[in-house]
């Protein structure tokens, strides 16, 4: 019984040590990011699907889809050490984008916690087709 208790104990210090070692992903909130774009310029990047952007997006954001963010970096590199805030439904897909940016060297990275849920509920500028 011991020997098996000592391997859980061993596999969950390595799991610590693992998540300690991944980058931080900062979140910010919908209006944060709303002035981040105005004030700042940055880049407010959609990463949904192109039929989740077409029914409603905030003006000006830019769509690459989870999935072509890591075949896309060249379009993006103009932002690489300028605010970036990534968006998408709820916020899961864009913390998983944001990790894919700061892995490639991205430096002002945020995840727009709540995503466009939490942006169209904060009575923000939507664009609705």
């Amino acid at each position: 019984m011991k020997p098996k208790i000592y391997w859980i104990l061993a596999a969950a210090l390595g799991l610590v040590l693992v998540v300690q070692q991944l980058p931080a992903v900062q979140g910010i909130d919908v209006k944060q990011a709303q002035s981040m774009v105005s004030a700042q310029g940055a880049l407010l990047l959609d990463v949904r699907e192109p039929a989740e952007y077409a029914a409603i997006h905030a003006p000006n954001a830019k769509l690459v889809s989870l999935g072509e963010v890591g075949l896309r970096l060249k379009e993006l590199d103009a932002y690489k050490d300028k605010p970036v805030a990534v968006i998408c439904r709820s916020g899961r897909r864009s913390a998983k984008a944001v990790a894919i940016l700061q892995e490639a060297g991205f430096t002002q990275v945020s995840n727009v916690q709540g995503g466009m849920q939490a942006w169209e509920q904060a009575g923000l500028e939507v664009i609705k087709q």
